[in-house]
């Protein structure tokens, strides 16, 4: 009787140290993937942050080309006032 209970207390420590070593196994490939997914999420958040500087560059660059246009407009605009004041006396 002895026996038997000895052989059923081993097996009984086999099968939590097979499910230990599972759940080790199980553990890791979670940890695996979870270091996957945020070393995958930095990659896009890196990604995004150069095209929304990219575009905002741009934008820039459009509204100061714009600005530049109209201050170039503004003074013909005022050359020609000017002249046609002086012409008016």
């Amino acid at each position: 009787m002895r026996t038997e209970k000895l052989a059923v207390a081993a097996l009984a420590v086999l099968a939590l140290a097979a499910c230990s070593r599972k759940t080790e196994d199980h553990a890791a490939a979670a940890a695996d993937q979870a270091g996957a997914a945020t070393s995958s999420a930095a990659s896009d958040a890196a990604a995004n942050t150069r095209a929304a500087a990219a575009d905002t560059s741009a934008a820039a660059n459009t509204a100061a080309h714009d600005a530049a246009s109209a201050v170039r407009t503004a003074g013909r605009k005022a050359d020609a006032a000017a002249n046609a004041a002086a012409n008016t006396h």
